[in-house]
């Protein structure tokens, strides 16, 4: 089977020889040395002041609502993983859709403003794929309605915009360490911002409150990453530089090799220096994209339709039509890209997707 994407794997003594550190403490969870370790190298490799690891990548967005979104309205965008809204919801704010930028996209910026009522209290940006949002705009919006900016950036390890890490824009930003991405910790996340007062919020939220074993600054919840999972992120910390190269290497191929007469791609915002996190294309019809996903099947080899639905049209979250991101939806597909895969694979898949296309 030729999955979407495949876990990147360390040589196993070399996450023992962490695991042992563990061990030998036996301390497994509330920031041991090996999450303060792993916080430290993640800081000086991302150039970021604030970072806090956790156990999901998911809870720091709910943080991020539960500080920020004061039981209002989130400007929003339909096109990311359900995470984003579900978590917009489960902390009690509404979820407004705006529309997205039919190359980037990401939220459509000139769109957000026309959105804003009296409820609004952030926005909520996903920066889809690992390509960033229009970071200068949404800032300038923010600062003129007085709203905070969370942007999911579960794809974005590594990315860089205008010569810094992504994850310096926004009042709070957030990564997901998951298997399936790029750096992981098996399980896992995290949440950045760029001022102590925001950290000390986050730090304080993520660990139920704390002040010390016995008092307590405000409302918390458990948000925190085990040794275990660090010392899966230790081992896999060293390869960074090879799992990006080798995923340029099947980005290239996609790029040389596939008939973009036929079918396009996300189109990466000026001054990016992008990750390679997924490979999607979008085709013509949605009839177009499953009999190429039939085809692919037949030879065990699993794209993903990702993102759809176009979230807009998710029941609990039902919101106004959302034209280009119900559009776009239905018609792109991630094609696999992970460390290992194959030049045969990856013939096979073009040869396929360039004949039905054809």
């Amino acid at each position: 089977m030729i999955p979407v994407t495949k876990t990147f794997l360390p040589p196993q003594e070399e996450y023992n020889s962490f695991l042992k550190r563990a061990w030998d403490k036996a301390w497994l969870t509330n920031r041991g040395e090996l999450t303060i370790e792993l916080e430290d190298k993640l800081k000086k490799h991302l150039d970021v002041s604030h970072l806090i690891i956790t156990n999901n990548g998911t809870i720091p967005i709910q943080i991020a609502l539960k500080l920020f979104g004061k039981g209002g309205e989130i400007i929003t965008t339909p096109f990311s993983y359900v995470a984003t809204s579900a978590a917009i919801v489960w902390e009690n704010c509404t979820p407004v859709f705006v529309d997205i930028h039919p190359e980037y996209l990401t939220i459509d910026e000139t769109k957000i403003e026309s959105a804003i009522t009296p409820k609004t209290t952030a926005i909520l940006a996903t920066h889809v794929f690992g390509n960033p949002c229009h970071v200068e705009a949404i800032e300038s919006i923010a600062k003129k309605h007085n709203l905070k900016v969370i942007y999911d950036a579960a794809h974005s390890f590594g990315v860089k915009y205008n010569n810094q890490s992504i994850f310096n824009f926004g009042d709070v930003s957030t990564c997901s360490f998951h298997a399936t991405k790029l750096f992981h910790t098996g399980e896992g996340g995290a949440m950045f911002c760029n001022n102590d007062e925001t950290y000390h919020q986050l730090f304080y939220s993520h660990n139920f409150g704390h002040n010390g074993p016995l008092e307590f600054h405000g409302l918390g919840i458990n948000a925190k990453i085990s040794e275990l999972q660090a010392a899966m992120g230790l081992a896999v910390f060293p390869y960074m530089n090879h799992i990006i190269t080798e995923r340029k290497k099947v980005v290239d191929f996609y790029r040389e090799n596939l008939n973009f007469e036929a079918v396009k791609t996300i189109k990466i915002r000026e001054n990016t220096e992008w990750n390679y996190s997924y490979y999607p294309i979008i085709f013509n019809s949605e009839a177009t994209l499953l009999k190429i996903q039939e085809a692919l099947l037949k030879e065990d080899i699993l794209p993903r339709r990702y993102f759809y639905p176009s979230l807009n049209t998710i029941d609990y979250v039902k919101g106004a039509e959302m034209p280009i991101s119900e559009s776009i939806a239905s018609r792109i597909v991630c094609l696999p890209l992970y460390v290992g895969l194959s030049k045969e694979v990856l013939e096979k898949i073009t040869q396929i997707i360039n004949t039905i296309t054809a």
